[in-house]
């Protein structure tokens, strides 16, 4: 099985900037791994009180780079934040050549047995949102899906297949910088904790291609848990006119549009999210 890392070098660099992030958070986390057929996944969590709230970062993230995600949910939810296996990160480096959403929804599947919670809210965003469709624990009470993967095949225009080319060939800084402007909001500058991230990515990491679209019937059955499904007005890649329709026939759900941001979920939209996620979180009393 191929590994997310280029060589051995490239995934001690990576695996110590996480480590080194995750101790500098100023806010009390807990780690702990769990094993699973596929290898080893770290979990970080902080936060107390029900229900279990458990993100699933997307292509390329997690825990560490997710970090702000971590911080807005759990002031509300206990949180655990996955590392997925395959993608840069503190858990196991391999991944299938193929099947892969099936392959890492069992591996949520997995996860949640042996975390033995009971009523878990997934958190998904871009392919994060794509593998909690695809997990089908009985642990699951409800999803929140975030610029998600798995309705749509993502649109590349020109303008972003040349940045992120140019990201890939040459990994500098300022070559990140300008590919992330396309990422967010016009006018908005992205972190510059991603910028140094998504450099170091592309450096020493493979990429991996974006998801296809999830099967009908998956999605249909998806819908029989509650479920609401958000996207930045700005999203190059998933724009509401196109995944709008797509979560409309798939799930029967109207999609949530948030102003001003992109692909990219900045800190100052993590409201957002956390009240997207409270509606499944906390739904009101009938």
């Amino acid at each position: 099985m191929p590994t997310a890392y280029k060589n051995p070098h490239g995934q001690h660099t990576v695996r110590q900037w996480c480590s080194k992030a995750l101790a500098r958070a100023d806010f009390p986390l807990a780690n702990s791994t769990v094993e699973t057929s596929v290898g080893p996944v770290e979990l970080t969590s902080a936060g107390t009180g029900p229900p279990r709230v458990v993100m699933v970062p997307g292509t390329g993230s997690n825990a560490a780079v997710a970090l702000p995600w971590l911080r807005a949910l759990s002031a509300r939810w206990e949180t655990t934040v996955l590392d997925l296996p395959g993608q840069p990160g503190l858990s196991d480096p391999h991944r299938p050549h193929r099947t892969r959403l099936a392959w890492y929804g069992r591996v949520l599947d997995e996860v949640l047995a042996a975390m033995e919670v009971d009523g878990v809210v997934l958190v998904g965003n871009s392919l994060g949102a794509a593998v909690t469709l695809a997990a089908d624990s009985p642990r699951i009470a409800g999803r929140a899906l975030v610029s998600p993967a798995g309705f749509i095949r993502l649109t590349v225009d020109p303008k972003l297949a040349l940045a992120s080319a140019i990201w890939l060939l040459h990994p500098t800084a300022e070559h990140t910088r300008r590919m992330l402007r396309l990422f967010v909001a016009p006018g908005e500058n992205p972190p510059e904790t991603e910028v140094e991230w998504m450099t170091l990515m592309a450096s020493y990491c493979r990429t991996t291609l974006a998801p296809p679209p999830l099967p009908a019937p998956l999605l249909a059955r998806c819908a029989e848990r509650p479920c609401v499904v958000g996207v930045g007005e700005y999203d190059r890649f998933l724009p509401p006119r196109r995944l709008a329709p797509a979560v409309r026939r798939t799930m029967n759900l109207d999609l949530r549009v948030f102003p001003g941001m992109g692909h990219l979920t900045t800190p100052s939209h993590l409201d957002n999210v956390v009240s997207l996620v409270a509606e499944v979180a906390e739904p009101p009393a009938t």
